[in-house]
């Protein structure tokens, strides 16, 4: 993921920033007694997961599923997959699976969402619902140079998404969250249409680091640096969640990024071990090897 890389000696402070004030509201507006949390990378390749699948290895998805509890699916951005193939991966996976496909680039980047996206979108969806219940949330990544000049096009794109269907918008242009007339218009947009506000921690993009949710699932796809620091950011994020859990949060979808791939499992294991243990759930620690402690570095 070469989105918002640093050079090797680049000075970052990755602390979080605080949330919006308005976020605490959204979440106690709708709030729930019990969080869900799914945790996944962003494929099961396994030229990409090098060491993560045991030799002999014969259908990486159907492992992959057993360890982790959710994909960030984003094979679907550059293929729009016939239904006959989602039915097989919806077969080959557990019940308490969930996938999160990536909106076709022809919607975001080709089209970006001009009036004539509809039959595109239309048929991702008929293919995608054939996930069943483990279709998780859908989300729409827009491309840097995408501006609030064009915010009528989310409003039209938004408006007309089928509301039975949990959708997530990514936005890269920083004027979309550091000028203060189109941040309050675009929040009011989502936050009324449910629509979840991704947030992207990046080493390179601090600026679009919103911490603004607007409804009561966050939407977090976080980008390691291949360095030590990878571990405190997710403590960081650890502690945010927990605080997020006694606000009343419903859902948790959270995604690691990692430019050595290869890493991603450990770090997403390192993540799920420590929010087990705050926010008192169970979720699978994967390739957990009881006898022996892994370390990225």
């Amino acid at each position: 993921m070469k989105f918002g890389s640093i050079s090797p000696h680049q000075e970052i402070d990755f602390s979080l920033p605080p949330d919006h004030p308005d976020t605490i509201r959204t979440l106690q507006k709708n709030a729930s007694d019990e969080i869900k949390v799914f945790i996944g990378c962003p494929n099961w390749n396994k030229a990409n997961l090098k060491g993560f699948y045991p030799r002999g290895t014969k259908d990486e998805l159907e492992y992959y599923s057993r360890q982790f509890n959710a994909i960030e699916l984003n094979a679907t951005f550059y293929r729009i997959f016939p239904p006959e193939q989602f039915e097989k991966w919806y077969d080959k996976t557990p019940g308490n699976f969930r996938f999160f496909p990536k909106l076709n680039q022809e919607i975001s980047h080709w089209k970006r969402l001009n009036d004539d996206v509809a039959p595109v979108v239309d048929r991702f969806l008929h293919s995608v619902i054939h996930l069943k219940e483990k279709l998780g949330t859908v989300f729409l990544q827009m491309p840097n140079n995408f501006t609030p000049k064009d915010l009528d096009r989310v409003i039209n794109f938004v408006e007309s998404w089928p509301k039975e269907i949990p959708l997530a918008i990514e936005f890269r242009h920083t004027d979309w969250f550091n000028n203060d007339n189109v941040s309050k218009d675009l929040y009011q947009l989502l936050e009324e249409n449910t629509i979840s506000n991704i947030i992207v921690d990046s080493a390179g993009r601090r600026d679009i680091m919103h911490m603004r949710l607007t409804n009561s699932q966050a939407f977090v796809r976080y980008v390691g640096t291949n360095n030590e620091s990878d571990y405190t950011r997710l403590q960081d994020w650890v502690e945010r969640i927990k605080h997020w859990k006694d606000s009343g949060i419903e859902q948790i979808n959270f995604f690691v990024h990692q430019n050595i791939e290869e890493e991603l499992p450990l770090l997403s294991a390192h993540l799920i071990k420590n929010l087990n243990q705050v926010l008192e759930i169970d979720l699978k620690i994967p390739n957990e090897d009881p006898g022996e402690q892994q370390t990225l570095f």
